[in-house]
């Protein structure tokens, strides 16, 4: 055990803005009365409801009926994280567009947990289950930003957004 020094330690800024998006994210599953009256189930398509914008971040609901998910994707320059709130999200991150399939790149997110990404972070995620899921998205630094991403024939795999 060792001691650190308090004059070692940075103080907390008073700009709420530095606070990490998975903060955010891991606050607001865990306050469904803030939420609760938005949730809504989509047969079509994943449902997304813009909770509230808070600290200069973007706090969206998103819920998932079993076998709905996303293309693959980028955020641009926005950074976030994501929490699930109830059920298990499969994400399955891609290195230059190609999928990470042979190491670790598909992780499950189950209720509680929580993923970040950033600019350049490429990934799908999906509900594989038979459950629906909830999950709570926060956007930082450029709302809430998919960009959708191929796979260049021409570029050897590497990842080109296709659009804003």
């Amino acid at each position: 055990m060792f001691a650190v020094p308090e004059n070692t330690v940075a103080p907390l800024p008073a700009d709420q803005r530095s606070r990490h998006p998975v903060r955010t994210a891991l606050s607001f599953a865990a306050d469904r009365a803030a939420w609760r009256n938005l949730l809504r189930y989509d047969p079509d398509e994943r449902f997304a409801a813009l909770v509230d914008t808070v600290d200069g971040h973007e706090v969206w609901l998103l819920s998932w009926l079993p076998g709905q998910g996303t293309e693959i994707h980028d955020h641009g320059d926005t950074t976030g994280a994501f929490t699930v709130v109830s059920g298990q999200l499969d994400e399955t991150v891609h290195a230059g567009g190609a999928a990470v399939r042979d190491r670790p790149g598909v992780h499950h997110v189950r209720a509680g947990q929580s993923r970040v990404f950033g600019p350049g972070y490429v990934h799908e995620v999906r509900n594989p289950g038979p459950d629906p899921v909830v999950s709570v998205h926060v956007y930082q630094d450029g709302g809430r930003t998919v960009r959708s991403v191929t796979r260049s024939a021409t570029c050897a795999g590497t990842a080109t957004p296709s659009g804003t």
